[in-house]
């Protein structure tokens, strides 16, 4: 069975101290539940916790990422559909865990997109994701230099992985983070 979102919290917590780590764990645990929302909304909170952890062992392991998340989940008992749908997220990047199931196709594909869209909407006057639309993303998108560490390939891939238009993508996502922008630092 899934831990509850405190005890996942608890244990993202053990690993992670960086805030703009916990923000971008915020920000796909809002968006992960936004699309199960829509997709499968008898599974929104497990959805919600495997967007909370995903980045599990980010900050400690940077160069094992995703292989110390298997096992730290291993060792606190994670069901195995929980670990192989969090480290999926990292295939192309880190491993071969090709993203099948709907949630992880979602993962892998809104992870990267939720830097962008907060590093958009960053730049933006309000310094907002409440009023910024997809245009603004997409027009950051074209300037390879912004945010450049936002592997635009990988979103692609996951936008096509899920038969939807990167642009629906986009607008889902940034709806998505809208529900915790004051968390995420993104309410202007």
């Amino acid at each position: 069975m899934t831990p509850t979102r405190d005890e996942a919290l608890t244990l993202f917590k053990e690993y992670n101290q960086s805030e703009s780590l916990y923000q971008h764990a915020l920000s796909v645990e809002a968006v992960m539940r936004h699309f199960a929302e829509k997709f499968a909304p008898d599974d929104v909170e497990r959805w919600g916790i495997l967007g909370l952890v995903h980045d599990l062992d980010y900050e400690q392991f940077p160069e094992e990422h995703c292989t110390m998340t298997e096992k730290i989940l291993r060792e606190h008992n994670w069901p195995e559909e929980d670990i192989r749908a969090i480290i999926s997220h990292g295939y192309t990047m880190c491993n071969d865990v090709e993203p099948i199931a709907l949630e992880e196709k979602v993962l892998f594909t809104i992870d990267e997109l939720t830097g962008l869209v907060a590093a958009t909407a960053l730049m933006r006057p309000s310094k907002s994701i409440l009023d910024m639309e997809v245009k603004s993303v997409k027009k950051k998108w074209k300037q390879k230099s912004f945010a450049a560490g936002v592997n635009r390939n990988v979103i692609e891939m996951g936008a096509e992985k899920l038969g939807m238009p990167l642009d629906e993508v986009i607008q889902e996502t940034i709806l998505g983070m809208r529900k915790v922008a004051d968390a995420i630092g993104l309410a202007g």
